[in-house]
């Protein structure tokens, strides 16, 4: 699955810390998330959705 998640952080000026700390997970999982080697929970991803204000769908994309 691919994503957004690490340019929407950067255009926070976020760090993947900043993120994690967001989110209640560690920066390991953030880092896992953006370079595609994890793919988030439901739970998470909506809570990802909800911090960016975006879709899902806006974020994340089948490959």
């Amino acid at each position: 699955m691919n994503n957004r998640l690490k340019v929407l952080r950067a255009e926070r000026n976020w760090s993947q810390q900043d993120l994690a700390e967001r989110l209640g997970v560690s920066r390991q999982s953030v880092n896992a998330i953006e370079t595609g080697k994890y793919d988030p929970s439901l739970p998470l991803a909506f809570r990802i959705a909800d911090l960016f204000e975006l879709t899902i769908e806006a974020i994340f994309q089948r490959d």
